[in-house]
């Protein structure tokens, strides 16, 4: 196949550093502003790693919540560049499918896999590369084709690739998890901003140890709690939220999260768990 010269576009973005780093360092290769999305696009920060994070659909943003608080996982990069564009041009050709094309420019456009992710098995890392797609969307050619030419080229990369439905994502998880992911660090949160790490973890003992013992509904517990330690109204809920997404606490997450019901603890983390027995 003779070599093809890369479009402007394509070079600037790598030039720009699009698709390229780790970590901290990772720079999607699109952004919301680049793709008009049949879905509701979002910017997150993430909690694993305090980048922003553009997401084309709501299912990809699912599925990020999942993979944040996976304990597995240890970096998301998402959309990540299938590089360099001649590989998978040559795929292409050799599968008998036409490349995606830039529909304005008509020039070959780099495919993108949603997610790599890396996790961490035993002592050694490992990346795997997930697509997302709703199943409805699975019987049309032009989207199979498209995951032909990702399949191969991660089999080619010694990757493990797969395709990831609504059917893996569970909502109502993931709808909890959102719930309270923005609470790890409480000191930009109303009511917080000067607070010591020592009070936040006396408050959070007392505040374990009434969940535990008291059968009422974690916004009556929240709302005492307010009272007793002269808290603005709703700093009992924050706590709460706290205390789930940063792992203090853990309850079922796979049942709808409603503040306004009893909420039964499933476990406490070791260093809490033994400061609350001792209360």
């Amino acid at each position: 196949m003779a070599k093809r010269k890369r479009s402007h576009a394509i070079e600037k973005r790598i030039k720009d550093g699009r698709g390229q780093g780790v970590g901290l360092e990772y720079k999607p290769w699109l952004t919301i502003q680049d793709v008009s999305s049949l879905g509701r696009s979002t910017r997150l920060k993430g909690i694993k790693i305090p980048r922003q994070y553009e997401f084309l659909s709501d299912l990809e943003r699912n599925y990020f919540y999942l993979l944040e608080f996976s304990d597995s996982v240890v970096d998301i990069r998402e959309q990540y560049p299938l590089l360099p564009i001649e590989e998978t041009l040559v795929i292409a050709n050799e599968l008998g499918i036409k490349h995606p094309i830039n529909p304005k420019t008509k020039e070959p456009e780099v495919i993108t896999t949603d997610f790599v992710i890396t996790t961490r098995e035993d002592l050694k890392q490992v990346d795997v590369a997930r697509t997302l797609k709703y199943k409805k969307d699975l019987i049309k050619e032009r989207v199979l084709e498209k995951f032909e030419i990702e399949r191969v080229y991660w089999e080619r990369q010694g990757i493990d690739w797969g395709i990831v439905t609504e059917n893996e994502v569970h909502k109502t998880m993931a709808t909890n998890i959102a719930f309270v992911h923005g609470y790890t660090d409480l000191k930009d949160i109303e009511g917080f901003e000067d607070t010591s790490v020592s009070d936040i973890e006396e408050w959070s003992v007392y505040l374990i140890g009434k969940l535990l013992s008291e059968e009422l509904t974690v916004r009556g517990i929240a709302h005492q709690f307010d009272k007793t330690h002269g808290l603005l109204t709703g700093s009992g809920i924050t706590l709460f939220k706290h205390l789930i997404i940063t792992k203090t606490i853990e309850i079922d997450l796979l049942k709808k999260l409603d503040v306004n019901q009893i909420t039964q603890i499933k476990a406490v983390r070791k260093d809490f768990s033994e400061k609350v027995r001792a209360i």
